[in-house]
């Protein structure tokens, strides 16, 4: 294997709803500001040290469509999970099927995530 000189270092998510997704995604996932959001930016970590970071870029270009990209959060209690994060202000896009260990949030803002089933999570 070659050594590589890259990590990965952030998971940006760009919104339009900055104010609503900084409040959604430090609550579903714990994370706190790195430093305080400044013109829209902030880069939320994980206080524990074991998670990617989680950063929010406001934008003014409205849904973009189809995404390619999503998160996939796992849990050892995915339908207690689904209720809070659907508390938190998130939305049903696809409840999990008889053989699916996900179901498919959306965020504020749209975006699209998975929230999966997953012993040792």
């Amino acid at each position: 294997m070659v050594a590589v000189g890259l990590r990965l270092g952030s998971i940006v998510l760009d919104c339009d709803d900055f104010e609503g997704m900084l409040a959604f995604w430090q609550k579903a996932l714990g994370y706190v500001p790195r430093e305080p959001a400044e013109e829209g930016w902030v880069v939320l970590k994980d206080p524990a040290g074991r998670g990617p970071n989680l950063s929010l870029n406001r934008t003014g270009e409205g849904h973009l469509g189809e995404y390619r990209l999503h998160l996939d959060l796992y849990t050892e209690d995915r339908e207690g999970e689904v209720a809070r994060l659907l508390g938190l202000g998130a939305t049903l896009r696809r409840p999990a099927g008889a053989d699916d260990d996900f179901v498919v949030l959306a965020d504020p803002d749209g975006n699209p995530f998975c929230v999966v089933q997953k012993p040792g999570a």
